[in-house]
């Protein structure tokens, strides 16, 4: 049932008391002013149920000189009206200065019901809507919460919704208010278009915005559902994305938006006025402040003359400007960039000036929304509280970080007027979201097999900006748990601390012919000494053994055996190969794995433990998917603190991207690393293993010295000295639609694993089984019985051949996660390299 909405009531008396004709609202009667010059001896009340008596009359509140004339009558029937507890309210002169208010109530809702609604809950709707169970019924109300119910489906991305208010009568002035919802088909955008964009191509501006076509996997993401909002939102994002770029004059002019009732979406378009693209002419500094120099803030400066001009690095060096004069004793300083246009050369002199600002205080801080998360948690992100001097740049820092948690769906930070007009208070208003995760993944990989992950995390456990994250691993050739929490403001101070306990195995497989058990904890602690560079300090410890089928480790010295070849070499009693007899010491290998293998197996657990450091360099655009800027890690570790290894491990990996013609994306890619003996000998453990990690193209473990026992598993026995360069080039695939989030690579990669420091001979040590000797008299092979050899010493190959390769990729950004496969073709390789042409690894989370 539908309804109209009629109003009741109003405020008339300056027209009636100026002699101007009125029509009274229906339901409302009025009286001549002059009938109440006489004063009002009392007011009844005439149809009231529910609201009393008392409450009524209060609303009529006599004026000046205690008398209840036209105006103060007027205000009382306004004010009853505007309470929303009646349908009619009427005013009548009664004999003897009686006042008589008669009211007709408005029904009570005895019932509120949703029908029809299937992609959105009753809670959220009974939430949204103003219209309660057991309030008043207004159907003012009721016509403003069936619009607000239309507006959250539109926000949904479903513009056909049809809502319709329907109205049950029940005795006793009641009424069941039922919203009746055609929710209608989702509407989503299907298309995105650019108009006037010049310099960048609508498929690379199409990563710059959060809007997305929808395509046939949008069920799975929301990007592609229609919100004015983000749209307004993306015109922003443009906007700072050419300014980011040098282009100082750029507008979005309009965001465009049609409804198409034949694809029954919309279709977004976006006008720009690129205008000319600038470079910085100059850059100079200006101080209006006594006694401060204004060259020394050139160091706090990312504008360089000859560079693109870039508003965000215009904007950090203010922040860093203005900070360092905080903390120089300049606490009112103010930075205000200018900047001169040279239309012709189309460079950009930029001006910092520095001058006294206002002397505000901050008086509070108010925090407004943060229903989960403890204040403390919120304000110990701010460098400034009350009672510091008002910094703008401070007050911005603080919003970046509080965004920057993930805590809130939106963090606002404003300013309103304090006590004084030097006081500020700052207004912090957030909007939580949810902060635990779920996650259930699953991959495939060349490498690993078939694996499975469960996890569950928090990053706000308990309110307390505490991260916590457990998860489980099994797969078919790994396995194993880990647990791991993050106090990021340790004892008070911006430090963060982590402790990780882990365990994993790592089965046999057709690359390695062991397996490894790890289990180990590990605190670190991390700093973040700009924004652009951090530095993470961590302590390891952990225990690892090897374990190997019986069959690779048995020592079979049978000499009858199907197996058994005279050559290279089977010891009798440390006699030549042609005098056999029935006690033999040897071990012939008929099958068993590498000896630096066997010696880690037999040296049973051994107990690791390092102190380490990683420092990072990170300039990119984007962490997840980057086109420009440089991350360089360079992490050393030194085990022997304790422990039964000793050893020195440094890796230097940069990786360099750079935007090139038509959304190609440069990457180069150079890595190193050196494994330095300290003390005790290397474990073969402790090398480094290479393989398609340094060169594509090869298999995991392929590179580098190797076993070369014919008879035994050839294992890879790594190496202490690496290098790798790789330059990539990726690529669009311009034909098909930006959303679907697929691109080629092509590739070539060089590198290599060298220098192996770990066990080549075993003397024997009496132990009963092992039968390993190093002695005089073992011979490799019959042709010169009087030559001293090594029975069970280790013959490799480490050969320092270039390892080459040329390939190509396929990256898919799937809604199932980051998918990647590669075919690449080795050119150089070492005569017992292991190759692997073609490699797949990805994962999900859902």
């Amino acid at each position: 049932m539908k309804f109209g909405l009629r109003l009741r009531g109003g405020l008339l008396a300056t027209l009636i008391m100026f002699g101007a004709p009125v029509i009274a609202p229906v339901g409302a009667v009025f009286v001549s002013s002059s009938a109440f010059a006489q004063t009002v001896q009392s007011i009844s009340v005439e149809g009231n149920r529910r609201v009393e008596v008392e409450t009524i009359r209060s609303y009529f509140r006599p004026g000046p000189g205690g008398r209840l004339d036209q105006a103060a009558v007027d205000d009382g029937l306004k004010a009853l009206i505007e309470t929303g507890l009646f349908q009619d309210v009427r005013i009548n002169r009664g004999p003897g200065g009686q006042l008589i208010v008669s009211v007709v109530e408005n029904p009570v809702i005895g019932r509120l019901a949703f029908e029809g609604n299937k992609k959105i809950k009753d809670e959220q709707l009974t939430a949204e809507v103003q219209s309660k169970a057991r309030g008043t019924f207004s159907r003012a109300m009721v016509q403003s919460d069936t619009l607000r119910i239309a507006e959250i489906y539109r926000r949904s991305g479903r513009y056909d919704v049809r809502v319709t208010p329907e109205i049950i009568e029940q005795p006793n002035n009641r009424v069941d208010l039922i919203f009746v919802i055609e929710e209608g088909a989702k509407t989503g955008v299907k298309s995105i278009e650019f108009v006037g964009n010049n310099a960048f191509s609508s498929y690379r501006l199409r990563d710059v915005i959060k809007t997305r076509e929808s395509n046939l996997l949008s069920f799975l993401a929301s990007g592609d559902i229609y919100d004015p909002d983000r749209v307004e939102a993306d015109r922003d994002l443009i906007r700072r994305f050419y300014l980011k770029n040098g282009f100082a004059d750029v507008q979005v002019v309009a965001a465009l938006t049609e409804y198409d009732p034949e694809k029954k979406g919309f279709n977004v378009t976006f006008k720009i006025e690129e205008g000319a693209q600038y470079r910085v002419g100059a850059v100079d500094f200006r101080s209006s402040i006594p006694n401060f120099d204004p060259s020394s803030m050139r160091a706090y400066s990312r504008v360089n003359v000859g560079s693109l001009y870039n508003v965000e690095s215009v904007e950090k060096s203010v922040e860093e400007m203005q900070i360092e004069a905080s903390r120089r004793g300049y606490a009112f300083a103010v930075v205000r960039p200018g900047g001169d246009r040279n239309f012709e050369a189309h460079t950009v002199s930029v001006v910092f000036n520095i001058d006294e600002g206002p002397r505000t205080y901050i008086e509070r801080i108010n925090l407004r929304g943060n229903t989960r998360t403890r204040d403390y948690v919120i304000r110990r992100e701010f460098d400034i509280s009350e009672g510091d001097a008002y910094n703008r740049a401070l007050v911005d820092r603080a919003e970046r970080r509080l965004k920057n948690l993930d805590y809130f769906k939106s963090v606002k930070i404003t300013t309103e007027p304090g006590s004084s007009s030097d006081r500020v208070i700052l207004i912090v208003d957030m909007e939580e979201k949810s902060t635990g995760d779920f996650s259930i993944s699953g991959g495939y990989s060349t490498t690993d097999g078939a694996l499975a992950e469960v996890s569950v995390s928090e990053r706000n456990l308990l309110g307390r900006g505490l991260f916590a994250k457990a998860s489980v691993t099994y797969g078919q050739y790994a396995r194993g748990y880990s647990l791991s929490f993050v106090e990021p403001y340790l004892l008070d101070y911006r430090v963060a601390l982590g402790l990780d306990l882990y365990q994993r195995q790592q089965l046999a497989n057709s690359y390695i012919s062991y397996g490894t058990k790890t289990l180990g904890f590990s605190p670190r602690l991390g700093f973040s000494l700009r924004e652009d560079l951090a530095l993470q300090l961590r302590y390891s410890i952990y225990q690892q053994e090897i374990t190997l089928p019986s069959y690779l480790a048995n020592c079979n010295n049978n000499i009858g055996s199907a197996a058994y070849n005279p050559s290279p070499a089977f010891i009798a009693n440390g006699n030549p190969i042609s005098a056999f007899n029935s006690s033999p010491l040897g071990c012939y290998s008929d099958g068993e794995a590498s000896l630096p293998v066997r010696k880690e197996l037999a040296n049973g657990k051994t107990l690791t433990s390092a102190l380490g450091y990683t420092l990072t360099y990170n300039t990119l655009d984007n962490n997840k998917n980057p086109t420009d800027g440089l991350l360089i890690d360079f992490r050393q570790d030194f085990a022997g603190v304790g422990g039964d290894v000793s050893y020195l491990k440094s890796v230097i990996d940069a990786k360099y991207y750079t935007p090139l013609v038509s959304d190609i994306v440069g990457i180069v890619r150079l890595q190193s690393g050196i494994l330095t003996k300290v003390g005790s000998d290397l474990r073969m453990l402790d090398h480094f293993q290479m393989g398609p990690n340094l060169v594509r193209g090869f298999a995991p473990n392929g590179i580098g010295p190797r076993d070369l026992n014919p008879f035994g598993t050839q294992d890879a026995l790594g190496g202490t000295k690496y290098w790798g360069a790789s330059l990539e080039l990726q690529m669009p695939f311009w034909f098909l639609p930006k959303e679907v989030g697929l691109k080629g690579a092509v590739y070539a990669d060089a590198g290599g694993l060298y220098d192996y420091q770990g066990p080549t001979s075993w003397a024997f040590n009496g132990v009963s089984g092992t039968n390993e000797v190093n002695a005089p008299g073992c011979i490799p092979s019959t042709i010169n019985p009087s030559t001293t050899g090594t029975c069970t010493g280790l013959v490799f190959d480490d050969s320092k051949v270039v390892r080459t390769s040329v390939g190509v990729g396929l990256i898919w950004q799937s809604p199932f996660g980051p998918l990647r496969f590669d075919y690449a073709v080795p050119l150089t390789k070492g005569k017992y390299d292991r190759t692997q042409e073609f490699r797949f690894g990805g994962g999900t989370t859902f």
